[in-house]
């Protein structure tokens, strides 16, 4: 079993399909970070450099809102990104605050240490 999970943590560590991150990240118990976004978005270039020094505990997952397939997520951010959810939770928008990211990492890396 450690090796597959090591196997996997590379796996999503390199991964760029999406879905194939969330399988590796559910395996690893690693929190997903969804960012919604668009092109160009200066404010969701800046949240991504204040996250750098934290990229080693999650996986961000982007979702181009402007995409046809994601049109439900364009009619409720529109106005609002950048948008982030936290293994499928609303966190927040607009800008990084980091001490609630902090937090809710926290939190949710305390529960997967308890569940092993």
């Amino acid at each position: 079993m450690l090796w597959f999970e090591s196997t996997a943590k590379q796996l999503v560590k390199y991964s760029s399909r999406p879905l194939w991150r969330r399988l590796c990240a559910a395996t690893t118990n690693t929190p997903v970070l969804t960012l919604f976004t668009k092109k160009p978005c200066p404010l969701c270039d800046e949240a991504k450099e204040v996250l750098e020094p934290y990229k080693n505990r999650f996986i961000l997952q982007e979702v181009d809102i402007t995409l046809p397939e994601n049109a439900v997520w364009y009619d409720k951010y529109k106005y609002d990104i950048p948008v982030f959810h936290l293994n499928g939770q609303f966190l927040m928008k607009h800008r990084i605050d980091i001490k609630k990211f902090e937090n809710q990492l926290v939190k949710l890396e305390f529960q997967n240490d308890e569940n092993q």
